[in-house]
Parts: structure tokens; sequence; C-alpha cells
């Protein structure tokens, strides 16, 4: 999946307004989603996806709080991941939450099964039925 497409997708399955919103939900969860998930992880699933997102999972960028980066073993629950994703993307908590759950079925539609899985292996159980789980 391309770039361009990847972020049609987010800006269209969330209803959003243009795609700089889309590439913000987007570079949001996706910095997010590194800070939980192993390095070796972080690298496996960029190397599927567009330079332009792959970046976002390779070096996730701290923003203007200074929020620490990635540590091996950190603890990730649902609620700090949400937290952080608002955060990240300066919108409110329950707008962070949709907004993941689009992105991550977008990441789903453009990562093999095999690395979704993966990633999916990595996370706390919580995780699985806010995202994965069939509803």
């Amino acid at each position: 999946m391309k770039y361009e497409e990847f972020i049609e997708q987010v800006q269209t399955r969330a209803q959003l307004a243009s795609n700089s919103e889309a590439g913000r939900a987007t570079r949001a969860m996706l910095e997010t989603l590194a800070e939980c998930i192993s390095k070796d992880e972080r690298y496996d699933a960029a190397s599927q996806l567009p330079r332009g997102l792959a970046l976002y999972l390779k070096q996730p960028f701290l923003g203007i709080s200074k929020q620490p980066g990635p540590r091996p073993g950190r603890e990730c629950s649902l609620d700090d991941f949400f937290q952080r994703m608002s955060i990240r993307e300066d919108v409110p908590l329950a707008t962070a939450r949709e907004h993941a759950r689009v992105v991550m079925s977008v990441l789903s539609d453009a990562l093999s099964k095999g690395e979704l899985e993966h990633i999916r292996e990595q996370l706390p159980i919580e995780f699985f039925y806010e995202f994965f789980a069939k509803k």
C-alpha cells in the first residue's frame, strides 16, 4: 500500500475533513504503537510500509512534551496508549481512541497476517479486544 493510499483510507474510514488530519492521526498512532513493541518488531513492520509511514515506527518523534522514547519491556496499557496518542495528536481522548481504531484497521490491511500477529503477540490482551477481535 502506498503512503497516499494509506492516508486516504484513514481519512475515509475516520470521516476526516483533510489528508493532514489523517496524516496526524496516523503518525500519532504509529509512534505510540512503536513505544509498545520491540525494536525488531518495529523494523519488521516498517519494512512492509511506505517510507513515510515506516519512519514513524523506526524513529518515533518525542513530541512537544518530550515524552520518553520507546524502551524495551515498557508496560503499555490501553489507557496509557490512548492518553499518549491524544497528546501527540492534540485531540480529545475519545477522538484519539476512534482514530487509533481506524489507523489500526488500515494498518491491518497494509501488513501481512504474520506481521500483524507478531505485533499482536507483543501487546497486552486488552489490545486484542480493542483492535483485533472481530466485533
